[in-house]
């Protein structure tokens, strides 16, 4: 074993955990187990989180907030229990603060819809100026296009370094007085990058915009207390940290939350309704219209309950250890470009690379074949691809469960890569 690999020692029982994610005793291709490395993509699910929601569904099955049954009042109280876990897991403020939606997306499209509609001094409008960066997933990009299309607003953004860091010298050119909303990762899905949150939103406040941040690829994986953060909304998924598809949290400011209006129409989200007007209930329940994604927020909450228990700051000690064991192996590899920060310094555990001329594509499908799974393509980050010049990446991406021995097997996969195509 290597020095970087003893280092890994006593960080987590990664040989217990993975004992509680079913798919990873599968095999494919005629016995070749199973080297999961894309959760950056989809987390696998461990046995508690399958449980909760397997006992949701034959127990407790029912609509939330509406009947005064047992059943339906079980189903109200795991539903918002669940809230009240997630505003524990981030440091809200206030239950109250947590809106449930059914993906990240969702919750950015939400927050780019409310300003779009909001009232002075919210609202989005010509003269006025939208900021992301180049380095975004396109959920994180297209709303943005979406609002600034049908306001007038100017959409601007931050470039990024050859080394895969947000260029920031440009800052007061940026964020100036028109801009009403700063929306940025808090770490790149496809260069791994961890953003300097601080400088960006000291500049925002000091010309009072607004601040949203996805944290799509941080909850998973470090510790987010959305009160040191000090943004005013900020965005995440559940598949992506052990729980179920269809869920996805919003955060934002309770204040905010109350003066601005909701998106979608419906059930649920109203006070009164008549044939002339109709009247809003408080947050949360003004941006959760109709019946919400109730299994699925349970699901949530046992990740939360799984996560919590192992504790976040070990996860991330843990993934920063595999990451650095990782970009050291895979910096061995001839003719490996990595496309991001070479150093685990200020970079999450999503590593994409170029391997000499053989497309992204084939090395996936020829790792497939030994049983490694990653990602291929412009991983819904396609301004990244086009700023270095490359058509796509092949990602590896790790998580709590990830161990060395996967880091060495795609090593491995990669020499059978270079070997296979001459």
């Amino acid at each position: 074993m290597t020095d970087a690999r003893q280092g890994l020692s006593g960080l987590l029982d990664t040989e217990a955990i993975r004992k509680d994610f079913p798919l990873l005793d599968r095999t494919v291709h005629d016995g070749k187990k199973v080297v999961y490395l894309d959760s950056a993509a989809t987390s696998q699910k461990p046995r508690q989180v399958l449980d909760a929601l397997n006992a949701y569904y034959e127990r407790h099955n029912a609509n939330v907030h509406r009947g005064v049954y047992t059943i339906a009042e079980e189903a109200t109280a795991l539903y918002e229990g669940a809230r009240d876990k997630v505003a524990a897991f981030i440091n809200a403020p206030s239950r109250d603060e947590v809106i449930f939606t059914k993906n990240a997306s969702e919750s950015l499209n939400l927050v780019a819809n409310m300003l779009g509609w909001a009232d002075e001094p919210y609202r989005v409008d010509r003269d006025t100026e939208i900021v992301t960066t180049e380095m975004e997933h396109h959920s994180n990009i297209v709303p943005w296009q979406l609002l600034a299309q049908r306001t007038g607003a100017k959409l601007k953004w931050f470039g990024i370094t050859d080394d895969g860091r947000l260029d920031l010298s440009n800052i007061d050119e940026i964020i100036t007085e028109k801009t009403k909303i700063v929306s940025f990762t808090l770490v790149s899905n496809i260069l791994g990058t961890v953003n300097p949150v601080e400088q960006i939103i000291r500049r925002a406040q000091q010309v009072g915009a607004l601040v949203c941040i996805d944290a799509s690829q941080a909850a998973p994986h470090m510790v987010l207390d959305v009160q040191a953060l000090q943004a005013d909304f900020v965005a995440f998924t559940g598949h992506k940290m052990v729980g179920p598809t269809g869920i996805g949290v919003l955060w934002g400011r309770q204040e905010l939350l109350e003066d601005l209006p909701p998106f979608l129409g419906g059930g649920e989200m109203i006070e009164t309704v008549s044939m002339h007007s109709s009247t809003y209930a408080p947050a949360p329940h003004k941006f959760e219209a109709g019946t919400p994604p109730i299994a699925q927020a349970v699901g949530l909450g046992a990740a939360v309950d799984y996560l919590t228990s192992i504790g976040m700051e070990r996860i991330h000690q843990h993934e920063k250890a595999i990451t650095e064991y990782a970009l050291k192996r895979l910096l061995e590899v001839p003719d490996l470009r990595i496309i991001g920060p070479t150093t685990a310094e200020d970079r999450g555990a999503a590593i994409s690379f170029t391997l000499g001329d053989i497309h992204p594509h084939d090395v996936g499908q020829v790792l497939d074949e030994q049983g490694i799974a990653v990602r291929v393509g412009h991983h819904c980050a396609r301004p990244v691809c086009l700023r270095y010049g490359i058509p796509a990446t092949t990602r590896a991406s790790f998580y709590l469960y990830s161990t060395p021995a996967e880091v060495d097997a795609l090593v491995d996969g990669l020499e059978h890569v270079r070997n296979f195509f001459g």
